[in-house]
């Protein structure tokens, strides 16, 4: 007993006037701990607190380092300590019954530790007869192999530690893990203690196999690689991921291995999406005859007639404001406050660029805005030598800039209240109108006194808007000028409000110009006014006399007005929505819906197995069925249901899409039909895929213009479907008829945590699945039982490499990764590629197979918000991703 004294443990503090442990069932992580975890990051990803002194029995390996004089396989010193601390015996004063129990309570731990000498005895035995059976020297073995990942900053000298909020008991592999317990010795235990039991030989084992690595935080990640068993230690908030390396890698696999940067490249080819439910005037029309809008960090030049598109990508995060120059080429856009994942703040700027050259000129405000710049425009009377903008800040403060020198001349506080608009007047030079909540105010710059210093700045002073006997709405929504200067306002009342030039009082009203608020004006080449309502989406031309002389109505389902653009000739209108749809056409004729996208949060992705479609559903309860190359909806249908996952049969002619409610709809892939629905799962739906099979026979059949897959000749497997749900089973359904008809054959249990991520071996033999505890456990179709030999696995083709917890795809996890950083991970059809959608709005491209710990990558930006699915196209030509709160699809080609 002597010889497992460890001093260096007895003397932690935190072993001592402890209460024994008592080991309870992990508590799974819910979806509200990660979503709140992905707000956190995304509100201040700079700022993560890691916890300190994270309780030693709770985390695998991550006690700290221990003497390199560890005398036996399995250092027992920690629970020696428990039954050696005299501080269990409590105060003096304890009456009998409670010493008599502390006694009992040592006794039976002495007896447990026994017990688990017993079994650590047995196991070294074991192995020692394993190499004399295989014939290996003793003096050969190989330690483990360990990459350390680069040192942290630490804060006063202090290593901070962070404890893991999700279950902690890990999946450890079969060989070379916590030692085999004979049956003798489980009885004898009791569930808690034996777990207790189990983890501190856990750590024990760790603490000796790991100790020449140096420390290992929480946030930290470390990679251990065991040769004689065969598997790498993925290391995630102090959770040990055991990954087995396939037979014919073992005696190869080095964590030193040099990994190449993949062998293609992605182009943004395609943006879909438009951002109109809460940004305004963010729609103009170029000389070029672009349509100019943003969406996501990306500001897209949309050539309708041409059927292309060009990107501004120099923004880092949402973009919330837009302003284009009078000369109709410089361009000025500003986006919202953000973290970087390496933690670097990214405050709110404004970049302005050129939308020829697609060339950022200047970038200002670094520094001087607060959360996001909100309204941008251009002076207009001095040819547009200063840009006004207006923050997010408490105070709304208002700017102006002379944006060539990158020259603030003045700012002031704004208003308490939301600001909704700010335009400098056409005619009037330095006047500045905004509008907002309970407010119209007129700004007049003066600029600084002759002879002031270098320091001097202008001003900026206010006159409010005077409704008099009118009544004041809640809201002036929208700004526009006539002809002649008159400023024109549309309020919340469905009012217009004429303002007289050089005056600050109304000269003329248009009472209920519409039912609701007035969201959009734009004054028309001839003088004429059109006006754009939100609750009755209707557009309504006004003469100059503000008579009412034609209207359109928008379709409910594209939402209500937003904004409006007027087309170079004059004779077609572009119309933004607050559902994210820009519409076009004339008042004579109607308006037809050009550009269309989600309006909430976006997760399901799914690309047809042999045609250029793909599929994507959300939580604004839509599924769209793309055409990748036209890059339009071939049909759009709303469910019940907030959709969340889905996935395409392997025939093609249905698609399963599985929402939050906890059903699944499968839908015909030409008439958008629902064919079947089951409701079994009683959370949301995280995950579905189809069994693997061949590919389909095409026939000439078409679908929008493609041919159909018809199930007569070659079968395609899709036997089974497996549905992951957040109530930590897998139900398994036999397919048949291609998809048409189900019958449910398993329910799949195991899991302690939610189910995030599922793929099917190739031959369809098995599938594997992750869990919210970074668990992984494999399943037998057949049977619908866990196949509990990791071993029986290791050597299994998995089809899509969909799992983020995967030997193939160890390389894209980066240092300091907390195991929800990516969501979700593809390879390609031709097996040389990897791609990634993670927390921080970046795409990742890797080789494939990615093996090697922190693997060279190439990223793209493009996406403001987490990236939930990646797919590529079915011939590799393309890759998709959708972000999450952007509602944006990206389409990128594969070069």
């Amino acid at each position: 007993m002597d010889l497992l004294q460890n001093p260096e443990v007895e003397s932690r503090s935190e072993f001592r006037n402890a209460n024994p442990p008592v080991c309870k069932r992990p508590k799974r992580a819910s979806e509200r701990d990660v979503r709140r975890g992905r707000e956190r990051k995304t509100q201040n990803r700079g700022q993560r607190k890691r916890e300190e002194n994270t309780p030693r029995h709770e985390t695998d390996g991550d006690m700290s380092e221990s003497g390199a004089g560890g005398s036996s396989v399995y250092d027992t010193s920690s629970l020696l300590q428990y039954c050696n601390d005299d501080g269990l015996s409590g105060p003096s004063a304890m009456d009998t019954d409670d010493r008599i129990s502390n006694l009992e309570q040592r006794l039976q731990l002495q007896e447990d530790e026994m017990q688990v000498l017993r079994a650590a005895l047995s196991d070294a035995l074991r192995r020692l007869r394993v190499c004399e059976e295989r014939g290996d020297p003793l003096r050969g073995r190989q330690g483990p192999h360990i990459v350390k990942p680069p040192p942290r900053s630490s804060q006063n000298g202090m290593t901070s530690r962070r404890r893991s909020g999700m279950s902690t008991s890990p999946s450890s592999p079969k060989k070379g893990g916590t030692p085999a317990f004979s049956k003798s010795v489980r009885r004898s235990l009791s569930p808690e203690r034996l777990s207790f039991v189990k983890g501190v030989m856990s750590d024990a084992r760790s603490r000796i196999l790991v100790s020449t690595g140096g420390r290992r935080d929480g946030k930290s990640k470390q990679v251990v690689f065991y040769p004689e068993e065969g598997v790498v230690k993925l290391y995630l908030r102090g959770r040990s991921v055991p990954l087995y390396v396939p037979d014919s890698l073992v005696a190869s696999y080095s964590l030193e291995a040099k990994a190449e940067l993949p062998p293609r490249e992605l182009h943004l080819e395609w943006v879909y999406g438009y951002r109109g439910r809460d940004c305004r005037s963010n729609l103009y029309i170029l000389p070029s005859g672009e349509l100019l809008y943003f969406t996501a960090a990306v500001c897209v030049l949309y050539d309708p007639t041409a059927g292309t598109q060009r990107h501004y990508r120099g923004h880092t995060d949402d973009i919330k404001s837009l302003a284009v120059h009078p000369d109709s080429v410089t361009i000025a856009s500003g986006q919202v406050a953000g973290n970087s994942q390496d933690g670097k703040s990214l405050p709110p700027h404004v970049r302005i660029w050129h939308s020829v050259s697609l060339c950022t000129l200047h970038v200002i405000g670094v520094g001087h805005f607060d959360r996001a710049v909100t309204c941008l425009s251009f002076s207009k009377a001095d040819g547009g030598s200063h840009l006004c903008a207006c923050d997010e800040s408490g105070d709304h403060v208002l700017s102006v800039w002379q944006w060539q020198r990158e020259l603030k001349v003045t700012e002031v506080k704004c208003s308490t209240e939301p600001v909704l608009a700010t335009i400098f007047h056409p005619t009037e030079p330095n006047l500045i109108i905004t509008c907002g909540k309970s407010q119209l105010y007129y700004w007049s710059l003066e600029g600084p006194p002759a002879g002031g210093g270098a320091g001097a700045m202008a001003t900026l002073s206010k006159r409010q808007g005077v409704f008099e006997k009118h009544e004041k709405p809640r809201f002036v929504l929208c700004v526009a000028f006539a002809e002649n200067g008159d400023v024109v306002t549309g309020d919340s009342n469905g009012n217009l409000y004429i303002w007289s030039k050089g005056s600050h009082r109304i000269s003329q009203a248009v009472v209920g110009a519409h039912d609701g608020g007035v969201f959009a004006l734009c004054v028309c080449r001839d003088g004429t006014l059109l006006s754009g309502g939100g609750k009755d989406g209707r557009i309504v031309l006004w003469d100059r006399e503000y008579k009412k002389v034609r209207e359109t109505r928008i379709p409910e389902c594209y939402g209500p007005v937003r904004t409006i653009a007027e087309g170079r000739a004059g004779d077609i209108l572009y119309v933004g929505t607050t559902k994210n749809c820009v519409m076009s056409g004339s008042l004579e004729n109607g308006l037809s819906c050009l550009i269309q996208g989600h309006t909430d949060e976006l997760w399901g992705l799914s690309c047809h197995p042999s045609l250029d479609l793909f599929l994507t559903c959300g939580h604004d309860k839509l599924v769209h069925l793309w055409n990748s190359k036209s890059h339009e909806p071939v049909w759009t249908t709303t469910l019940e249901d907030s959709a969340r996952v889905a996935g395409f049969h392997p025939s093609g002619n249905v698609v399963a899409v599985g929402t939050t409610a906890g059903r699944f709809l499968v839908l015909d892939t030409q008439s958008h039909v629902i064919v079947t629905t089951f409701s079994d799962a009683g959370e949301q739906i995280s995950a579905i895929s189809y069994s693997p099979g061949r590919v389909p026979v095409l026939h000439p059949a078409s679908l929008s213009g493609y041919p159909c897959v018809l199930p007569s000749f070659y079968p395609t497997d899709g036997q089974y479907l497996a549905v992951g749900s957040h109530d930590n089973f897998i139900y398994l359904y036999e397919v048949a008829e291609e998809g048409r008809e189900y019958r449910r054959v398993g329910k799949c249990s195991g899991h302690s945590s939610y189910i995030t991520h599922l793929d099917w071996a190739s031959d369809s033999s098995s599938f594997m699945t992750n869990s919210g505890d970074y668990e992984i456990l494999y399943w037998d179709p057949d049977s619908g039982k866990q196949i509990v030999s990791a071993e029986s696995v290791r050597n299994v083709d998995w089809e899509n490499a969909s799992c983020t917890l995967s030997f193939h795809v160890l390389g894209i996890w980066p240092d300091g990764a907390d195991g929800t950083d990516i969501n979700a991970v593809i390879k390609s059809h031709d097996r040389k590629l990897v791609a990634t959608g993670d927390d921080f709005g970046g795409v990742r491209l890797y080789s494939f197979p990615c093996v090697v710990p922190r693997a060279p990558s190439s990223k793209y930006s493009g996406h403001s918000s987490h990236v939930t699915r990646v797919s590529f196209l079915h011939n590799d030509s393309a890759l998709i991703s959708v972000g999450g709160k952007d509602c944006t699809v990206l389409q990128w080609m594969v070069m």
